[in-house]
């Protein structure tokens, strides 16, 4: 995503991914999630490098926020 309104704020598991999104959804921010594992597969390739990670990108309009959410999210996880 060179040179576009993107910023990838988060790369980590599938359930974690679909955690922020959810939230982000809940403030109105619609991500743009890509997994490389789930595109090679669905071309006919083989896997990505580790399967079941997806990264999140944002509009940099709204950077902030969606940092504050995955942030949120990555600290109610910690033990």
């Amino acid at each position: 995503m060179a040179d576009s309104n993107y910023i990838k704020v988060f790369t980590g598991s599938f359930i974690i991914a679909q955690l922020i999104i959810d939230k982000l959804n809940a403030v109105g921010i619609n991500a743009v999630v890509k997994d490389e594992t789930e595109s090679a597969r669905l071309a006919g390739f083989g896997g990505g490098i580790v399967p079941g990670f997806q990264e999140i990108h944002v509009n940099k309009d709204e950077l902030d926020k969606a940092v504050e959410i995955v942030e949120s999210v990555n600290s109610e996880l910690q033990p």
